[in-house]
């Protein structure tokens, strides 16, 4: 299974597919000295789609199908669209419902809606191999109207029962939502700025608001939560449910914003802010805030970042009483207090490789910074994706697992808080470099994906500035959540003593997690990507430094770690083998005690059977004693007397029976010798009549029922005088 499932990811990037668009589009990526990065591929059900900007269409390739033999590595469809975009596409993004794929540039927007699939292999359209989409463009007149408006975010409202929804944030300071039934006028109009200001400066207001950097740059959904009743404005109804927006400006405030389209309340949709940041900062962490990302896990996490490659992983906690960080713009005192950010921690991205200074070398060259993109992990929810123009960074939150208990746990010891954010810290995975060398211009990547999918893996995929595809699998087992207790797993009680295997399997555990700390990684090497630049030859200086830093941090990072772990498990192999050899002795020991208890009970059994043989005859001649004894006693005990008393009342019993039974047989013969004589002819005719008959007939029946219980009674007395 093993095999098969690195086969799609050896084979993809050899597929036919990408060599055409290297050939289509070799010349534009090489002449672009400074390309944006751009997220042009996504997966849906095993499938891979990557936009051909030169035709305007979607390229779907079957990853399931280079893992048959023969693999199809000139086999894909495409989907063209009807009404092609007359923007340049730098993101796509799918919807909730997966029926409808965005396509977004800063000077337009429009929604493809994906055909049917049907066939032997869920192919689109039965396995077309060209195949006509509908298209919708989104905002457009908006956009044709004003030759400065640009669009900054979009993202679809992440509800996947409702009609999908488009919410996008323009230059203009504003959001507007979208519904594809009507995708010219907007659902919601949102203004992020002081109409009062507006109105006195239109556009000089906005570009001293973009100097300052008080416009908003980014937004990100959290999950369904249930809004305050004060500031819904209902009172004693059921509670409202919506999504918090989280929007980000350029100058690092962060302000919230609850929305439901199902919900028609005026304070829904208000902007709340902005929201206060612990511990407090003089530069408020930052003024070149480009991107925000909220964590689906308990509590939220907002991730920020900014264009230096500086993350802050805050937690969004309840605000307290003593906030008072609050705008009068757009905070009501009468709704319920704003939550606050508490940045937990702060990591700085490795943008560009840092090779070592020489004397010679200007230090303000090696600075560099760019726009970050965020992206969500779909199979580990602490875990998210960086992607900029320098390449590719993976980060893993390994800490909130403790902050959960932290917080369950009801204490308010401020410094075990601060003990657990100097311990725990993230993992920062550099996986893909773009810009290896300070002489060389960054190679944007074109597409970044996730793949989480049972049969393929887990694997991230990048498209890179030459249309070269790079497959890694994400195998980073320590960052993922802890799997929930199984019900046999409950905590034992202590004075219940622990069977050894159970012992031996924790004594196991905690020493794969101590050589996974000694393994963890401060830095990698990542993925160097070749330069598009091939006339100008990079410094030797240069090429000598950048190896210098690999062999270092191969030799500090994975050869010492591999050293160290080696000789932890070395010394933990010879404990076991001198603990094997002490459980060899015992278990001999064992075996030479059992074999002699069993010998031992051989001959206990025995004696046992002799012994009860034994008392089995001293108790017979105890019993021929006693009987001896008391026949040879001259005086009759009360028994004998009683027993005495009845056999004499039986023999006179009898007797009386006796003379019963002999007159009972006198009157038998005595009556046979009156039938004898009744044969004989009737010397005289007697004539009873009725009455007679009767009598006799009862006299009869009478004597022959005491005959009867006379003979029951002779009976019973013979048996009890045989007994």
């Amino acid at each position: 299974m093993a095999a098969q499932g690195e086969q799609w990811r050896n084979l993809l990037a050899s597929h036919g597919l990408f060599a055409r668009l290297r050939e289509a589009a070799g010349a534009a990526a090489r002449a672009s000295k400074r390309a944006q990065v751009r997220s042009l591929l996504f997966c849906l059900d095993g499938d891979l789609f990557v936009w051909d900007g030169e035709q305007s269409a979607f390229c779907t390739v079957s990853l399931r199908s280079l893992n048959v033999e023969p693999p199809a590595l000139f086999c894909y469809q495409t989907l063209l669209c009807i009404n092609p975009p007359l923007f340049e596409v730098s993101q796509v993004l799918l919807s909730p419902t997966q029926h409808h794929v965005a396509l977004i540039g800063s000077k337009g927007l429009m929604v493809l809606e994906l055909p049917k699939r049907w066939g032997k292999h869920s192919e689109f359209e039965g396995g077309e191999k060209t195949i006509n989409c509908r298209t919708s463009p989104i905002a457009e007149r908006i956009f044709t109207s004003s030759t400065s408006l640009t669009l900054k975010h979009a993202a679809w409202y992440p509800s996947e029962t409702q009609e999908p929804n488009l919410v996008l944030l323009t230059s203009d300071n504003a959001i507007r939502i979208y519904s594809l039934k009507e995708p010219l006028t907007p659902v919601k109009v949102i203004s992020l700025s002081n109409s009062e200001e507006e109105n006195l400066l239109l556009p000089k207001g906005r570009s001293y608001k973009a100097s300052l950097g008080e416009i908003a740059v980014a937004f990100d959904f959290g999950p369904l939560v249930a809004v305050p009743k004060n500031i819904v404005g209902q009172r004693g109804k059921e509670e409202v449910q919506a999504y918090p927006l989280y929007i980000l400006y350029e100058n690092g405030e962060t302000f919230l914003m609850y929305i439901s389209l199902q919900h028609s309340s005026k304070n829904l949709g208000k902007l709340l802010g902005p929201l206060p940041m612990h511990p407090a900062a003089e530069d408020n962490y930052g003024y070149d805030a480009c991107a925000v990302l909220c964590l689906a896990c308990i509590p939220n996490i907002l991730v920020i970042a900014t264009e230096s490659g500086i993350l802050y992983h805050c937690v969004v906690l309840e605000g307290e009483e003593e906030d008072e960080q609050t705008s009068d713009k757009s905070w009501d005192p009468r709704s319920d207090l704003i939550p606050s950010l508490y940045v937990f921690e702060c990591v700085e991205l490795e943008l560009a490789l840092k090779l070592a200074a020489g004397e010679d070398d200007d230090p303000t060259e090696s600075d560099f910074s760019c726009p970050i993109k965020l992206h969500k992990d779909p199979s580990c929810p602490v875990r998210y994706h960086c992607t900029h123009e320098a390449g590719v960074h993976s980060v893993g939150l390994t800490w909130t697992s403790k902050l959960q208990k932290f917080l369950a746990s009801d204490e308010e010891d401020k410094d075990s808080l601060q003990e657990l954010a100097a311990e725990q810290k993230c993992v920062v995975e550099h996986i893909l470099c773009t810009k290896p060398l300070p002489c060389r211009q960054p190679c944007p990547i074109q597409g970044f994906w996730i793949l989480s999918d049972v049969s393929l893996g887990t694997t991230m995929i990048c498209i890179t500035s030459t249309y070269e595809c790079i497959t890694r699998p994400l195998l980073r087992t320590m960052i993922r959540p802890a799997s929930p207790p199984l019900l046999c797993s409950r905590q034992m009680d202590s004075s219940i003593a622990m069977s050894p295997l159970r012992i031996l399997a924790e004594s196991q555990d905690t020493f794969e997690k101590h050589i996974r700390s000694i393994l963890i990684r401060s830095s990698t090497n990542p993925v160097l990507l070749k330069s598009n630049d091939k006339d100008t030859a990079p410094p030797p200086e240069q090429c000598l430094q950048l190896l210098s830093r690999a062999t270092q941090i191969f030799r500090e990072e994975y050869i010492l770690k591999q050293d160290l772990a080696k000789e932890e498990i070395q010394r933990r192999v010879k404990l076991l083998i001198g603990q094997k050899e002490k459980q060899l002795d015992d278990l001999k020991y064992c075996k030479e005690e059992r074999k002699s208890l069993r010998e031992m009970a051989e001959r206990l059994a025995d004696k046992y059977e002799e012994a009860k043989e034994k008392q089995e005859d001293i108790m017979n001649r105890i019993k021929k004693v006693l009987r001896s004894f008391h026949s040879q006693i001259p005086v009759l005990s009360d028994s004998e007397r009683d027993m005495k008393k009845e056999l004499q009342a039986i023999d006179e019993q009898l007797q009386r029976l006796g003379n019963a039974i002999k007159q009972v047989k006198l009157k038998m013969d005595y009556q046979q010798k009156r039938m004898e004589k009744g044969t004989s002819p009737p010397k005289a005719s007697i004539a009873l009549s009725a009455h007679q008959r009767k009598c006799i007939q009862a006299v009869l029946k009478e004597e022959g029922e005491h005959i009867q219980q006379m003979v029951k009674q002779i009976n019973a007395v013979r048996n009890h005088v045989n007994f």
